[in-house]
């Protein structure tokens, strides 16, 4: 009776061990079915069809509906999964709808529905302004590969105003981009950030404001820096630019899209979605007190 004993917990044990190296919950729903042909058998395919049976059934909807968007992006069937986001969603919590954002703003970008992109990042932005983001909190924990982390309100701010750049560069507007870039480095620096800006510079022929971008990443004086990526891409880029005689200056008549507000003014936008209290007068979150205006950044 021990020994049968002493085998179910060896079983279990074992069970347990298996869930914790496959980053895959225990038991036999849709869901967890559905991760472990995801994560174990590495068949995206079935893996999608059990989330939408998970979605169907209730089981673990916030999950799921996240995870098989993530899965269809990866099956190149991000159209199909910007839509299931969009039809189930209201089957979702409050807590899950900021990481069905942040799924569709990755989703955007890989279809290249630019313009949808960045007024999802505006949004986003207006619910940190007005106080809506993390529940009141300063930071949230974040999950990625299965690692927990936490991220503050000036991390989340730094990455979103990092896409909006990079969704500025997709469009050909390096002038906006390179003013986003900008705040994004005051709030939160670091070496993808500063390659990206180094790029934008370089699309100016602004060589040598390029090169200290670059050279903040080389020095390693930048977090992310020790990056083998980050470094990489920092060296390619400065050989991209020092291969580069200096041409005509560009004409950067192309000005900042009317439909960007954001770019319009940082203090004006401060203004319009601060946090109310319960005087009624707006109060700003301490770290845009850190933060100027885009107008004032544009003419220095």
């Amino acid at each position: 009776m021990e020994g049968g004993n002493s085998s179910k917990r060896s079983s279990r044990k074992g069970e347990d061990l298996f869930h914790v190296i496959h980053k895959v919950p225990a038991g036999d729903t849709p869901y967890v079915r559905a991760k472990h042909a995801q994560l174990v058998q590495k068949d995206p395919e079935a893996a999608m069809v059990l989330f939408w049976k998970a979605i169907n059934e209730g089981d673990r909807v916030d999950s799921a509906l996240k995870d098989m968007a993530v899965v269809m992006k990866q099956l190149d069937r991000s159209e199909e999964a910007i839509e299931a986001i969009k039809s189930f969603r209201g089957l979702c919590s409050k807590h899950a709808q900021d990481s069905l954002d942040n799924v569709l703003i990755d989703l955007y970008k890989k279809c290249g529905k630019i313009d949808k992109q960045i007024e999802l990042i505006k949004q986003k932005l207006r619910s940190i302004y007005n106080g809506e983001a993390f529940n009141g909190k300063p930071t949230k924990t974040a999950r990625s590969h299965g690692r927990k982390f936490q991220v503050s309100i000036k991390q989340e701010i730094s990455r979103l105003l990092g896409n909006m750049g990079w969704a500025y560069m997709q469009k050909g507007n390096y002038l906006g981009a390179e003013v986003v870039y900008k705040k994004a480095q005051m709030i939160d620096p670091d070496a993808n950030k500063a390659c990206n800006m180094g790029l934008c510079l370089i699309k100016q022929a602004r060589y040598d404001e390029a090169r200290w971008a670059l050279e903040d990443v080389l020095s390693g004086s930048v977090k992310g820096s020790e990056d083998s990526r980050s470094r990489n891409r920092a060296q390619e880029l400065m050989l991209e630019l020092e291969s580069k005689q200096p041409p005509p200056p560009l004409n950067l008549g192309l000005g900042l899209d009317d439909d960007n507000d954001f770019v319009d003014g940082l203090e004006r936008l401060m203004s319009e979605w601060a946090p109310k209290w319960a005087s009624g007068r707006p109060k700003r979150l301490p770290i845009f007190k850190e933060i100027s205006s885009f107008r004032d950044q544009l003419a220095c």
